[in-house]
């Protein structure tokens, strides 16, 4: 068993138990989550946009979980639901890896490591920024982190429709 099938099995297990689990379970698909995320992800693109001038640290935020809930709109039209950012993502790797999904790898680095913009990817990003105290992020940065958050998301709901 590879290092995915691992991860993917370790995030079932954590969403066994409890109603409020603290990872991936699976369930019915549910075409009002996945209309939901969709919809979350949109209002997240345009907070970026919003926040870009002002508020750069909080557009990093924004276009992190622009990204993620166009992940969990996948998920939940295939019947899974994760409560787990890690989960999220490793779920929809297996699904890449199992050939259940259509999805170039170039859109998981884009959420993991984005090479423009200096090794960083969204997801430690948005940790720094939310966490650390710093506000300034580059126009330059922004510009490319919100290419790629339009890019990742647009591709998403294409992949949704294609379920």
């Amino acid at each position: 068993m590879g290092n995915i099938e691992k991860k993917f099995k370790w995030c079932l297990g954590k969403g066994k138990g409890e109603k409020k689990h603290k990872g991936l379970r699976k369930i019915e698909p549910n075409e009002k989550e996945v209309e939901s995320h969709i919809k979350k992800a949109l209002h997240n693109l345009d907070a970026m946009t919003d926040f870009s001038e002002k508020y750069q640290d909080w557009a990093v935020s924004a276009a992190f979980y622009a990204m993620y809930h166009s992940l969990l709109a996948i998920l939940y039209k295939l019947g899974y639901e994760s409560r787990n950012q890690e989960c999220t993502i490793t779920a929809i790797e297996y699904f890449i890896k199992q050939g259940v999904l259509d999805i170039d790898t170039e859109y998981i680095l884009m959420i993991r490591s984005t090479k423009e913009i200096a090794g960083e990817n969204a997801k430690s990003m948005r940790e720094e920024f939310q966490y650390g105290t710093e506000t300034d992020v580059g126009k330059t940065k922004l510009k490319i982190l919100r290419n790629n958050a339009k890019e990742f998301v647009d591709k998403m709901r294409a992949v949704v429709d294609e379920i």
